[in-house]
């Protein structure tokens, strides 16, 4: 979570008018800062796809969910890729 500690390290670049221009930030404060973007944003999706599901009566193919047997070769063909182009 982004807490007061991480927001402390927190320096910012001024222009020769004092106005800030950049911000730089300990690469410590920098992966807290994207895990708490990263779990925010889950977050949210999460309960998306929950009111989703609620609003379909708790029947996921009505809220237009993806059975896995469905869509297991897909998934792991594009995870094998991605690996693939990540890695170049």
């Amino acid at each position: 979570m982004m807490t007061g500690e991480a927001l402390k390290s927190i320096q910012f670049v001024v222009d020769d008018k004092g106005q800030r221009t950049a911000v730089l930030l300990d690469i410590r404060a920098w992966e807290r800062l994207i895990k708490w973007i990263e779990t925010v944003t889950d977050t949210k999706i999460a309960v998306q796809v929950l009111d989703e599901l609620q609003e379909a009566g708790g029947r996921p193919e009505q809220a237009g969910w993806l059975a896995w047997e469905d869509i297991r070769e897909e998934w792991n063909g594009e995870e094998t890729i991605e690996a693939e182009t990540t890695s170049l």
